[in-house]
This record gives structure tokens, C-alpha cells and sequence, in this order.
């Protein structure tokens, strides 16, 4: 089975240490791009940097409130690995 190139993405989004720990995040609650970046001693470009690397690998979902940006995990994408993963074990 060929790994696809959305799958390069999520491994690569998963390879950062802070972009798992984004994810753990955000598996307890959605949550502004502000309060993400209240929890790392980091710019806020790679606060972005981290959150557009999360969602182009599909990773996270985005919903615009006014000019807030909130954050959500994509379940599915996850699913969609774990899939994959377990293809492996075959």
C-alpha cells in the first residue's frame, strides 16, 4: 500500500513534539489560536507555524468566530491513520 501524501503530512505534523501536545490539547477542548499560544514559550509566527502545519495535514479543523480562529482536532484524520497503521500489522 502506498502511503498517500495527505499520510506524509500527518506523520510529518506528528513528528513536532509541540504539535502533539497541541493535539493532546485540543482533545480536551477546542480552543482559540490566543490561549494555544498562552501555553508554549513561543512566538506567536510559530504558534501559526505549528497550528498551519496541524491543519493542512488535516489534523485540526478551523471555525472563523469574528476574528478569533477556534481550533478543533479532526477525529477523523486520526481514524484514518490508525487504519493504516493497523494495515501494517497484517
Amino acid at each position: 500500500m502506498k502511503v498517500s501524501n495527505t499520510m506524509n503530512d500527518v506523520f510529518k505534523a506528528l513528528n513536532d513534539p509541540a504539535r502533539r501536545e497541541i493535539l493532546k490539547m485540543l482533545q480536551k477542548q477546542d480552543m482559540m489560536a490566543g490561549d494555544i499560544a498562552a501555553k508554549f514559550d513561543m512566538t506567536a509566527p510559530s504558534i501559526s507555524h505549528h497550528l498551519d502545519k496541524l491543519k493542512r495535514a488535516g489534523l485540526v479543523t478551523t471555525v472563523k468566530q469574528g476574528q478569533f480562529v477556534l481550533y478543533s482536532i479532526n477525529t477523523t484524520i486520526i481514524d484514518d491513520l490508525l487504519q493504516y497503521i493497523l494495515t501494517l500489522k497484517k
